[in-house]
């Protein structure tokens, strides 16, 4: 999905208080748009020059109307799951302008408050949550841990996080302020004076020869 679409659908939502008519596949679209984009940022033999920087500047329009499309429909499926809960009037149809993800917060929203309620103005007795046992307790020998979950990556998506590849990186000394730019890591560097920062060695390099930044070593 072009970011002139986007843009129609935010500008859509942002006139009317109901939610509006989008396409379910609307995110998957807009996702594969931004994966093109960046793709086509990686193929500058100079990351910096003036049609990659074009292109990183779609990109973060793209996203950033993307955040704005889902705050907004965000909003909007919270009141209506308010409204639901305690029992009012609420439009139908407006759910029906859902897509399937949207649905799924608009039941958990409405399922969430309607238990709290339970709780907090009609006494009732919370639902017992069943637990998972931590190990294999059914089991006879060595208990078996559950994995540790990854805290020390950016959430990306599966086909996101698998489409880039990991490069070497440098740590650097900025040297003057400088506007934002994509790595080839994918990443948008917003750098500024005295900043000590690790960079992908590509950019690095382009930045050390225009005496941006200061090299400083690599890491490993």
């Amino acid at each position: 999905m072009k970011l002139d679409d986007l843009r129609s659908v935010l500008l859509s939502e942002r006139e009317t208080g109901r939610l509006t008519v989008v396409a379910p596949d609307t995110y998957e679209r807009a996702h594969a748009e931004l994966n093109s984009l960046v793709k086509k940022v990686h193929e500058f033999d100079d990351p910096f020059s003036d049609d990659a920087r074009s292109l990183i500047e779609e990109t973060i329009a793209v996203r950033e109307t993307l955040r704005d499309i889902f705050a907004i429909r965000s909003r909007k499926i919270l009141g209506l799951a308010i409204i639901h809960a305690e029992g009012n009037y609420y439009d139908r149809e407006e759910v029906r302008r859902m897509i399937p993800q949207e649905k799924g917060m608009f039941e958990g929203i409405t399922a969430s408050i309607s238990q709290c309620q339970d709780i907090l103005l009609r006494n009732a007795q919370p639902t017992a949550v069943s637990r998972e046992p931590a190990y294999e307790e059914v089991f006879d020998g060595e208990p078996e841990l559950p994995e540790e979950p990854e805290t020390d990556q950016i959430p990306l998506s599966a086909s996101k996080a698998a489409s880039q590849p990991s490069s070497p990186c440098v740590l650097v000394q900025v040297l003057q302020d400088m506007e934002s730019f994509m790595g080839v890591d994918g990443r948008i560097y917003t750098l500024s004076k005295g900043d000590l920062v690790t960079l992908p060695e590509r950019n690095a390099s382009v930045l050390s020869e225009r005496n941006i930044v200061l090299n400083i070593n690599l890491c490993k």
